[in-house]
């Protein structure tokens, strides 16, 4: 793998959308650059997804992806889409998503996340952002004058590329997984500075991940000193990337493992090679989560099968007493039939009767 930082970003944008406005600018101290889309006239928006124009960064073109009525849920929800890359390309990014609150900045809604984002995988962020009861609530402060403001904000570090092979002993997903924005137990994907804690002196990571990371130290401590000649941004990605497949293994039990979360692992999995770990070692397990999802469908069909003739057995032995019941009703009409026939005389019906003469 090669690191490229790219530190300095010139976006030069021109015109002018019936929706919304642009504006780059640039942001020191933690080194992020920032897109700034304004969307105008929301309330007359008919569509179900809309795209900001395309920026330039890292060598890349970027673009804001927003469901203004929300993606299949009752949130707004906000992507960054990284567009055309090449098929078997991907590219590490860290990045935030912002909603900004024209009101009071102290209410403005911030996501940070970081994404290998590749052919399949092209876009990245969060469903459930903010609910749209809140969004649309013109006295909440996020939209003004029916215009709303949507920032991106890369890191000034932003590409980890390189071609990626998926290992033939890993199937990849037949439906990839979109838009999932807290794909685990605990939500990783917008943590605070407050929630990165220092990891044995290799750099900055979730402090959920601390005591997976270190049991895996303690057992095999080469599977981590392998990343110490690394940079201190690669090696925070590469630590967090190995937090993150440990923190699913941990933290998901075998119901949960349906197609979605199976299609998750594999994401989190692939991200997870580029960084060249040993993972011998946690490959079988990971197989093994993935193959939870035919297991499951197996014992879904058994139990259906099991209720469907627990059912049938159940409607066989109503039929069973109804039937008795009828043989005890037919045997009570036939000894009745036997009393009626004695003394009995059948006659011809179409007989005359007569008078006697």
């Amino acid at each position: 793998l090669s690191l490229l930082f790219t530190l300095s970003l010139s976006l030069s944008l021109s015109g002018t959308k019936k929706w919304f406005d642009m504006e780059n600018k640039k942001k020191s101290g933690e080194s992020f650059d920032t897109f700034k889309w304004t969307i105008k006239d929301l309330s007359k928006l008919n569509t179900d997804k809309i795209h900001s124009q395309n920026f330039s960064f890292g060598g890349h073109l970027w673009r804001i992806l927003v469901y203004p009525k929300g993606n299949n849920v009752d949130y707004l929800s906000i992507y960054l889409d990284a567009g055309n890359l090449p098929v078997g390309h991907s590219r590490f990014t860290k990045f935030k998503l912002v909603l900004i609150n024209q009101v009071d900045d102290k209410m403005t809604k911030i996501k940070e996340t970081h994404h290998m984002f590749n052919a399949k995988h092209s876009d990245w962020g969060f469903t459930s952002f903010i609910p749209l009861a809140e969004f649309y609530d013109r006295s909440k402060g996020f939209i003004v004058n029916d215009s709303c403001i949507i920032e991106a904000k890369i890191s000034g570090n932003p590409k980890l590329e390189k071609k990626v092979y998926i290992p033939v002993s890993v199937k990849a997903p037949s439906k990839p997984i979109e838009h999932d924005d807290n794909p685990l137990s605990l939500d990783i994907s917008a943590v605070s500075i407050s929630e990165l804690v220092d990891f044995r002196g290799l750099g900055k990571i979730e402090k959920a991940f601390v005591q997976l990371l270190d049991e895996v130290y303690v057992k095999c401590p080469s599977i981590i000193e392998c990343q110490e000649k690394r940079s201190r941004r690669f090696r925070e990605w590469a630590l967090t990337a190995l937090g993150r497949v440990l923190h699913f293994l941990k933290t998901k039990k075998v119901r949960d493992m349906n197609e979605e979360a199976c299609n998750h692992l594999q994401i989190l999995w692939e991200e997870l090679q580029t960084f060249r770990f040993d993972l011998t070692w946690l490959e079988p397990h990971v197989k093994s989560a993935l193959g939870m999802k035919n297991y499951l469908e197996r014992s879904a069909e058994v139990k259906s099968m099991k209720e469907k003739v627990a059912a049938l057995e159940k409607e066989m032995k109503k039929l069973k007493a109804l039937v008795a019941s009828v043989e005890v009703d037919i045997e009570m009409a036939r000894r009745e039939l036997v009393k009626v026939e004695e003394g009995f005389e059948e006659r011809d019906l179409d007989g005359e009767l007569g008078y006697g003469l």
